[in-house]
């Protein structure tokens, strides 16, 4: 009875349009007045949020977010974009691969597809267009390009992944990552530029040595900031948490030395962190009482047991994960699907011994998929505003781009090396 309310209260809650925050909150009420008094469900659910958020990897989050604000305003997009073009600029379907390259850079650094894609398409969609691109296709590679920053680290949504999971280390997991996401990119680059000899789109010329060298000159103080961030927290010299303060104290300097960003900017930056951080926080919030409530009814453990009894191989057991997964990641956001779903799939996985961080990249990884993907991908939504197009019309050169992706999924998910073998040259 208790889950059969968790899942059907939740269901129709976003059906009707609640916030998702909202109904993970009021289903998880529900629920728990089921099986004790309405007082006692009320203070156990506030108190499960509170406590949910009582963690101090938790301040990492905020920071970047700050972080990746500053960036989006301090000129360092342009930066990245004109080093890029100097590198793959010239290759077929040039301005397709600029676009991929600099969002795998941005993304890295900023952490956030949805500034990606939102920098990226306003800065590259016109000049993709004016030198016979579609626009459709320009969106499509912006959008699928934009989710590989999700994967290379610092990533928030990894952060969100070592809580739900119970402490799988974030340094782990931020080195996991880098393999994965360049898999993805390449990938993405390659299928970019079958479309565009299919489609006969131009390449760019050839750039000379020295532009290369000038644009990375420009573009390295920015790209400087991955070493100082994952350099420091590998070599032990911070914590991811302290790694994010300093990435804000960094962005603050380097976009001040720009002259892009002024003391008169920082209360819009601050107030659009603030804004981001609530809502992700909040989430954080309801979707850790939710798991409690699921612990509380041996959900976890009921499920592991019914899976296993479908099938004890290790390859069934993920590729039917992966495919409930993108199912999931179609109608839920990313970061309550990884929430909700690290406490139930988590336990399957480890008892076919599977190492929870190649999981937690393998579950990005998937959801990043149900960013590009309606009705609810966010990153696609975004994409499709900054370009003035439709979704309908944007679909068809999608679809390759989707296929790439999917087939990095399946690399990552069975061969788990891809994931493992830097954390373990680092001795995680």
């Amino acid at each position: 009875m208790e889950v059969l309310i968790l899942v059907l209260s939740f269901i129709i809650l976003i059906a009707i349009g609640v916030p998702i925050a909202w109904s993970i909150g009021i289903s998880s009420i529900c629920t728990m007045l089921v099986s004790i008094p309405t007082i006692s469900a009320f203070t156990t659910v506030a108190q499960r949020m509170a406590t949910g958020l009582d963690s101090f990897s938790l301040l990492a989050i905020p920071f970047f977010v700050l972080a990746g604000e500053i960036m989006n305003r301090g000129g360092i997009a342009r930066r990245l974009v004109a080093f890029a073009k100097s590198l793959v600029g010239s290759l077929p379907g040039g301005l397709a691969h600029v676009n991929i390259v600099a969002a795998m850079m941005f993304g890295a650094i900023a952490g956030s597809a949805v500034a990606a894609v939102s920098a990226l398409g306003s800065m590259l969609g016109k000049e993709m267009e004016a030198e016979g691109y579609s626009k459709e296709f320009s969106v499509a590679v912006n959008v699928t390009a934009s989710t590989t920053g999700l994967v290379i680290p610092p990533s928030n949504i990894l952060i969100v992944y070592s809580l739900a999971s119970g402490g799988v280390s974030i340094a782990a997991l931020f080195l996991a990552g880098y393999v994965p996401g360049i898999i993805t990119g390449l990938l993405l680059m390659i299928t970019a530029a079958i479309w565009s000899k299919f489609r006969k789109f131009p390449s760019g010329e050839r750039t000379k040595l020295s532009v290369v060298f000038r644009t990375f000159i420009d573009a390295f103080p920015s790209l400087l900031l991955l070493v100082v961030v994952i350099g420091g927290i590998v070599v032990g010299i911070f914590t991811a948490t302290e790694a994010s303060a300093v990435a804000v104290l960094y962005c603050l300097i380097l976009s001040f030395a720009y002259k892009e960003v002024t003391v008169k900017n920082l209360p819009q930056i601050f107030l659009n962190s603030v804004l981001t951080t609530a809502i992700v926080l909040l989430l954080i919030g309801t979707s850790m009482s939710m798991s409690w409530i699921m612990a509380y009814e041996n959900i976890p453990q009921n499920i592991t047991e019914f899976m296993l009894s479908i099938s004890n191989n290790k390859f069934v057991i993920l590729f039917i994960i992966n495919m409930l997964l993108l199912f999931v990641g179609v109608f839920m956001d990313m970061t309550p699907a990884v929430l909700i779903f690290t406490p139930i799939f988590l336990p399957v996985v480890t008892n076919l011994g599977m190492d929870p961080t190649h999981f937690g990249i393998v579950m990005v990884l998937n959801l990043c998929i149900g960013l590009c993907t309606p009705p609810v991908g966010s990153v696609l939504f975004v994409g499709v505003g900054v370009a003035g197009t439709t979704i309908q019309k944007v679909i068809k050169p999608l679809l390759p781009l989707f296929i790439a992706m999917l087939i990095s999924l399946m690399l990552v998910t069975y061969i788990p090396e891809l994931s493992l073998w830097l954390p373990r040259l680092f001795g995680f």
